[in-house]
């Protein structure tokens, strides 16, 4: 079986290397330069060397037994690692976030800078648009539902739907960089005024360089100041964890802003979405809960409802 999918995230990857299991020829197609999505690491060249920021998911936890597998497998490859600033259950990838996917992606056919704008059915064969001239059996839409939606209506009406009716929040990130440690004795903060998440990614496993921030404001803040320009968003973010230190805020050596449209997906109440007529299915933590392992499991179990469909 020839499978396309259209998004390289957890839920992609995780869809395709479970078809790979099982002999399925699988090409991904993604629109970014490389692995991260939602799972990025941005690296920022400073006078004292390169500092890394993860600027999306913070961390990872485990829950389902299959996912707890793969989890181990990722730390034996050292991919992974325990974070207990986070909790007791936190894990973050190593060296960097997108390090998850990485390896994951190594595993696979990519194609990276790849903006799928459609998709066409002809008799029994899929084709991607655009793209060559390849035909495959069956195709697989693993993007945030707000951009699934558009690919998936020409085609089933209902599943395009569920993707219409799911609602992700949004996210402002500030990152920032300090030649000396801010005065803030925990690694994490949590709820504080507009602050929703802030973090001392330096002090994350794997991680060396300067002292690194990322500051991310709450989902109702980010909503409200969504069109604002960067600038004046990193002004606030910065202000926020100024108020968060002991002693006056370094200036930085770094600060930057990055917006999250699609930040944290709804809960859903479908693992995946298949219809086994048409060869055409939809995969994503949108799907399921808001949780790097929702999006995994989400590919995993559509990749097997496929393979059972075969």
């Amino acid at each position: 079986m020839k499978v396309a999918i259209i998004g390289a995230g957890i839920a992609g990857l995780s869809c395709a290397l479970r078809l790979q299991q099982d002999g399925c020829e699988v090409t991904l197609f993604d629109k970014g330069r490389g692995a991260g999505g939602r799972m990025a690491t941005r690296r920022i060249e400073t006078p004292g060397g390169m500092i890394a920021f993860d600027h999306g998911a913070q961390y990872l936890t485990m829950r389902d037994p299959d996912f707890v597998a793969a989890m181990q497998g990722w730390a034996a490859a050292g991919v992974v690692a325990r974070w207990p600033a986070a909790g007791p259950d936190a894990w973050v990838g190593t060296p960097g976030m997108n390090a998850i996917v990485g390896h994951l992606a190594a595993q696979a056919d990519v194609r990276w800078n790849t903006q799928v704008t459609g998709l066409r059915r002809t008799t029994a064969v899929w084709q991607v648009d655009p793209g060559d001239a390849a035909l495959f059996d069956s195709v697989v839409v693993a993007i945030p539902a707000e951009q699934a939606a558009a690919l998936l209506a020409p085609h089933d009406a209902a599943m395009a739907r569920v993707a219409t009716d799911s609602r992700s929040a949004p996210c402002w990130t500030a990152m920032f960089a300090f030649e000396t440690p801010l005065s803030i004795p925990d690694d994490v903060l949590k709820d504080r005024g507009i602050i929703g998440w802030a973090a001392r990614n330096s002090a994350k496993p794997g991680r060396d360089g300067p002292e690194a921030w990322v500051v991310q404001a709450t989902p109702d803040w980010s909503r409200d100041h969504l069109e604002d320009a960067a600038e004046t968003v990193v002004d606030q973010l910065q202000a926020a964890l100024a108020a968060q230190c002991a002693d006056a805020l370094p200036v930085p050596i770094v600060r930057v802003g990055h917006r999250w449209r699609y930040a944290r997906a709804a809960a859903g109440e479908s693992a995946c979405l298949w219809n086994a007529g048409e060869r055409i299915g939809a995969a994503g933590d949108w799907l399921l809960a808001p949780r790097i392992e929702s999006g995994w499991l989400s590919g995993r179990r559509l990749a097997e409802q496929m393979l059972a469909d075969a």
